[in-house]
């Protein structure tokens, strides 16, 4: 292990779940298994439905299936890590896979952020221009406006990573977290940080903040078309089409705000990391769940499937 002194930092050590006896740890563990099987069989699930369901090819459901993918990559760069060290509380990461844990940690979770932007924006479209829906969403609009999420992501974690890894850290190597994680990581840095911690301020304002306003924007537009529709019934439907995108994006939004846009002084270490649990476990849990249990035609594609003839056309 490198001393305090030292300017070279090897390896980090996470704190994680350190201060919790075996007992408890094992409890957590099986716990947050269990949700991370979970959701990983969820968006599986949802993905494969979607592309093989003909009725499921709109783009709607192309963004759903997008990011379904885009939050299981997330998990997969994180959740494994964060098990391996339930089961030992000692886990260290080193250098390069710590940058890399962040990078992939970011990317995606920029991504899905975007992504639920353009989800926003397809209801829009769906409710307030109809007629010509199809002519905006087409496939080629879904593709670019799919992978202008990504790319935004991979551009800004490549930023906030470069900007952490530049930093000399020589003040401890204890991470005091369960992953690498941008703020835990400033506060190992032995020189001044500010710079830093602007650039993260920035990179956040921007890929969150601004996804927000558009959605709410989006949805401002959105409810007070609904609301001059003449049909009670036509009302309740353009209502449901929006219900599960809003709540998924309440919930993600939510937590990420407070993880990142949280006044450093303001900052709880124990709050910080219960949060970032509900964000990394519970948040990727819900997107199956929320559009399964409440979309009727996903429900509808699980039935045909399910029932569907092995040996039918």
């Amino acid at each position: 292990m490198p001393k305090k002194n030292s300017t070279v930092v090897a390896e980090f050590l996470f704190e994680g779940f350190a201060s919790f006896d075996w007992q408890h740890r094992l409890g957590f563990f099986i716990v947050f298994l269990t949700l991370y099987l979970l959701t990983l069989i969820g968006n599986v699930i949802i993905v494969t439905i979607i592309c093989l369901d003909r009725h499921l090819q709109t783009p709607m459901y192309f963004f759903l299936s997008m990011l379904s993918i885009s939050e299981t990559l997330y998990t997969i760069a994180i959740i494994p890590h964060m098990l391996a060290g339930l089961l030992n509380p000692h886990q260290v990461i080193n250098f390069q896979d710590c940058a890399a844990q962040l990078f992939f940690y970011l990317a995606f979770g920029i991504d899905s952020c975007f992504l639920l932007t353009t989800m926003g924006y397809d209801r829009y479209v769906a409710i307030c221009n109809p007629l010509r829906y199809s002519v905006i969403m087409s496939k080629k609009a879904c593709i670019l406006l799919a992978s202008g999420s990504l790319v935004i992501g991979l551009s800004m974690s490549t930023v906030q990573v470069t900007s952490v890894f530049s930093l000399p850290f020589c003040d401890g190597f204890v991470i005091a977290h369960f992953f690498c994680d941008v703020r835990p990581l400033l506060k190992l840095a032995c020189t001044d940080s500010t710079i830093n911690e602007i650039i993260n301020f920035v990179v956040s304002m921007c890929v969150l903040v601004l996804p927000m306003v558009l959605v709410f924007i989006s949805y401002v537009v959105i409810i007070s078309t609904i609301l001059k529709i003449a049909s009670a019934e036509g009302r309740k439907k353009a209502f449901a089409t929006c219900a599960s995108h809003l709540m998924v994006v309440t919930i993600h939004y939510g937590c990420t705000v407070i993880i990142y846009m949280k006044p450093k002084s303001q900052s709880l270490l124990g709050q910080e990391r219960l949060i970032s649990v509900t964000y990394t476990l519970i948040t990727p849990l819900l997107n199956p769940l929320v559009y399964t249990l409440r979309n009727k035609e996903v429900k509808d594609a699980l039935r045909r499937a399910m029932w569907k003839k092995p040996f039918s056309s």
